[in-house]
């Protein structure tokens, strides 16, 4: 089947998840209004850097846009009288940086198209709706038998990825999902290597992960359908939410979350990692586990998205995951995504910060080993168990699996190679932003430490000490040398108030 042959102008491959800092360096008053000069940086490079000029006006605007998510955001209130005062722009300056550092350190929002718009335009000012719709066009005229039901609205986290209902004009009561997505910055594998994984992705069977129907692309994106499902994700299950509404307004603050019973977190969790062990025996990357990822089906979970590294898109945990330089593969990776996952099964909401040491009071104690091994401080820093470690321990070994259909993905030998070079050349950018992290961490330490008031005393007092050594030294020499001299009939050194008085030239002829 064609599709749209032509490149698309969103072909820039930014990493959407690297997060962008924020700092409001100055204001300015023009005429009657205030503009706040701000310095946004992507990632620890402090060349990546720009500044942006935003007036509140601009900062309420936003906020508006975000009140969808359900948090109680800290925007300072507008101000109609006295806003031009001196005092009054200092104190609003300090609670707009505050704003700024709650949308940029708040996982789902700093990584929403409104956030990335507001700080980077230059790099997030492509209607990728109107690209998606006039791709998914261009496609259905090439196959005249799908058509557009409805678009289905942000209903993911991605900035280039589009989603549509549609139908088969064959079978108008079946509906299925059409998700469109531009390349991200990990895609290594050759267009023509591309294209021949993502035809083949339909032939895969597996119990435990969501089936394909079709999946194509181009020079710079990819079109999927899959068999629409109502019942929603294992997030929509656990937050009690509609599966068609907004990633935003579901996820950022549910009002109605609960964790699972200790049978479906086994049950679910064995699935999850039967599905992943069978993706890593396969050669096949995934690295892409959260609970929107995975649906539910008749009491089974279903991976959704295998094609994700294909298509070189960064992870959802790719943010948590630079932090450590040990989760540098993509099977560390859907270990350490698990845990998030066994941790939001249990508790019903995402963990707050990862690592994390002392957990929450859990309903079941069996759980809480095997979120140690994978979300504590010392798993994080010195490695995890791997999957076939995971489906051996008590929680899930004894799981009884009921689905009688046999996994089968074959892919060829020259295929294989393809993605293991992929593989490696995602790992490899992971490795460096990784080490880049690192080293910025350590430089920033260092120099906290330098600047710090003890280490500040602590320079002087050993300061001091070298100055009064250096000083005896100098006396120490000093008299030496007069001794010296003295001995061997040389001329007398002068005399000063804290010297002796040298003894008479008459005593002491030259030899």
């Amino acid at each position: 089947m064609a599709f749209m042959e032509k490149e698309s102008p969103g072909e820039v491959q930014l990493d959407d998840t690297v997060t962008l800092k924020a700092v409001i360096e100055a204001s300015q008053n023009l005429n009657s209004h205030t503009e706040y000069i701000i310095r946004v940086q992507r990632g620890v490079v402090t060349e990546n850097s720009w500044q942006v000029i935003r007036r509140y006006s601009d900062f309420d605007m936003l906020n508006n846009s975000l009140m969808i998510s359900g948090l109680s955001l800290p925007l300072p209130p507008k101000k109609l009288i006295g806003n031009m005062d001196r005092e009054f722009i200092a104190e609003r300056q300090k609670g707009l940086q505050n704003y700024l550092n709650f949308i940029t350190q708040h996982h789902i929002l700093s990584s929403c198209e409104l956030v990335k718009k507001f700080l980077d335009t230059n790099n997030y000012s492509i209607n990728y709706t109107e690209i998606a719709l006039q791709q998914v066009s261009m496609f259905f005229r090439s196959d005249p038998k799908w058509e557009v039901v409805e678009p289905l609205k942000d209903i993911g986290w991605r900035i280039r990825k589009r989603y549509f209902l549609i139908k088969n004009k064959e079978q108008s009561k079946e509906r299925q999902v059409l998700s469109w997505v531009g390349f991200g910055p990990d895609k290594f594998l050759s267009d023509k290597d591309l294209l021949s994984t993502m035809k083949i992705l339909p032939s895969l069977s597996c119990p435990f992960i969501y089936p394909v129907t079709f999946a194509t692309t181009n020079e710079s994106s990819a079109l999927i359908i899959r068999m629409f499902n109502d019942k929603g994700t294992l997030r929509d299950h656990i937050c009690k939410v509609k599966p068609k509404e907004p990633f935003m307004k579901k996820y950022c603050n549910p009002k109605k979350i609960q964790g699972l019973e200790l049978q479906q977190i086994r049950t679910y969790g064995r699935q999850i990692l039967e599905a992943l062990k069978f993706l890593h025996d396969k050669g096949f990357p995934y690295g892409h586990l959260h609970a929107s990822n995975v649906l539910i089906e008749d009491n089974t979970c279903k991976l959704l998205d295998i094609e994700n590294s294909l298509l070189g898109l960064p992870s959802y945990y790719r943010p948590y995951v630079t932090q450590f330089r040990k989760i540098n593969l993509t099977e560390a990776i859907d270990v350490y995504s698990f845990g998030h996952l066994l941790f939001e099964m249990t508790y019903g909401r995402p963990p707050d910060a990862v690592p994390m040491d002392q957990l929450p009071p859990a309903p079941f104690t069996s759980v809480v080993s095997v979120l140690q091994s994978i979300l504590s401080t010392e798993a994080c820093k010195t490695g995890m168990p791997t999957v076939t470690q995971l489906l051996q321990t008590p929680l899930f070994k004894d799981v009884l699996l009921f689905n009688s259909e046999k996994a089968q993905f074959k892919i060829t030998t020259k295929l294989k190679e393809a993605l293991k070079m992929a593989k490696d050349s995602l790992e490899k950018r992971l490795q460096e932003e990784q080490k880049t992290i690192h080293q910025h961490r350590r430089l920033t330490r260092a120099q906290s430490h330098h600047g710090s008031e003890e280490e500040k005393k602590k320079r002087k007092i050993l300061a001091r000490k070298k100055s009064r050594q250096s000083t005896y030294e100098n006396e120490e020499d000093f008299l030496v040398k007069y001794s010296n001299n003295s001995g061997s009939g040389a001329s007398s050194p002068p005399t000063c108030p804290s010297s002796p008085t040298p003894p008479s030239t008459s005593e002491h002829a030259p030899f």
